[in-house]
């Protein structure tokens, strides 16, 4: 009987796909190895939302190749998934000559029920792709349009879950607000493919992807559906973005407590300026909002974010913004990246990497001891 070996690079996306694709190798009557030293398919699921992250999948790679060369054994087919496939095959296939085949990851479907070793929180993705027009994300590109999934196959997915024991669920999106809602506008692929000349200016705005509506949104009223089954305690979900944050989904939010009381909200600038380099549609003064909207709804809502230092062009000024935005702020967590160009996006295409790598590091020390380390400092910050 031949055996498959899924090593995952990432996000919770990520985790969850592996599960689905180990569902489909287990279809297929595949068992599942222990270790890749001893498996038939060695299936590779990748992450490319920071070069770091590119660079330890090549790592991997070749110590995987190492490994086979020095001992004689019989290396397995290698498949690889995930977003570095944003690349495209010729590219990966000359980077990465040990691959010997390419799964691009919106193949991975939900033909067959996910293999989880969690036997009370399971993953449940409730739309693929991305629709937003951040410029430093390689989204679009690797995971390809937003696709929500119906609320027909979600909810069978999670009554499934509940015949099985299961009492906790995390809803999976790009951007879970948009979950359902009508989809317009052209794709960020197309736009860059007619114009190679765009500049910033150019980039649609977030909210001109979707058609308005005035009914309850989609995502609020699965949050109501899910909340439905009896045998689940807990609802989580990421990730959202504060340009659609809708007010209905807040009230849900403080009213509804199967929905838990942490929420992830990125903010990855508290600057403006930045915020509109990085076209994420919003501003600072909405982020606050929503923030101060959430804690009004339930004192006990807690808020996690992501942000992203060094982007091209930060001034001390702007970067002295999303200092002051932390002290405000009180999140239980940061979880802070250092800039790094991706090949392919409009950050990439119209910015200069202009920002020193050990200004980065030191923007990143300092929001780290000031969110992650409960150090808050009110001196001004000299970098």
């Amino acid at each position: 009987m031949s055996s498959y070996y899924i090593h995952t690079f990432g996000c919770q996306s990520n985790k969850s796909d592996s599960e689905r694709i180990a569902g489909d190798y287990e279809a297929r009557g595949y068992i599942e190895a222990t270790t890749w030293r001893e498996c038939d398919e060695l299936i590779v699921n990748t992450c490319a939302i920071r070069q770091r992250a590119e660079h330890r999948a090549r790592g991997f790679l070749h110590n995987v190749g190492a490994y086979f060369n020095s001992s004689g054994k019989r290396r397995p087919k290698i498949i690889l998934t995930g977003c570095m496939t944003h690349h495209g095959n010729e590219r990966l296939y000359a980077m990465l000559p040990i691959i010997d085949e390419i799964l691009p990851i919106n193949e991975v479907g939900f033909n067959q029920a996910a293999v989880r070793k969690d036997t009370t929180h399971a993953w449940v993705p409730i739309s693929t792709g991305c629709n937003s027009f951040c410029t430093y994300c390689i989204v679009p590109y690797s995971r390809g349009r937003e696709q929500s999934r119906s609320l027909e196959d979600i909810l069978q997915e999670v009554a499934k879950l509940v015949h099985k024991g299961y009492k906790e669920v995390t809803l999976l999106g790009m951007n879970v607000n948009s979950w359902g809602l009508e989809k317009v506008g052209i794709g960020f692929r197309k736009l860059m493919m007619e114009n190679k000349n765009f500049t910033r200016s150019d980039l649609p705005e977030n909210s001109s992807q979707y058609l308005s509506s005035t009914e309850t949104p989609p995502f609020v009223r699965l949050l109501q559906a899910i909340s439905k089954f009896d045998q689940i305690t807990t609802i989580r979900f990421m990730t959202s973005n504060p340009w659609d944050f809708h007010d209905e989904l807040i009230a849900e939010i403080g009213q509804n407590k199967k929905i838990d009381r942490f929420v992830h909200l990125p903010v990855q600038s508290g600057s403006n300026s930045v915020l509109y380099r990085m076209n994420r549609g919003y501003t600072r003064e909405r982020y606050i909002e929503v923030v101060e909207k959430l804690r009004s709804a339930d004192p006990d809502i807690v808020i996690g974010t992501d942000i992203v230092v060094g982007f091209p062009g930060e001034t001390d000024a702007e970067f002295a913004e999303t200092v002051s935005l932390a002290r405000q702020m009180d999140w239980k967590v940061g979880f802070i990246a250092q800039y790094s160009p991706r090949p392919g996006t409009a950050s990439w295409r119209i910015y200069s990497d202009d920002i020193p790598h050990s200004i980065k590091k030191k923007r990143w020390e300092v929001l780290d001891n000031i969110i992650n380390k409960n150090n808050l400092p009110h001196r001004p910050v000299v970098i």
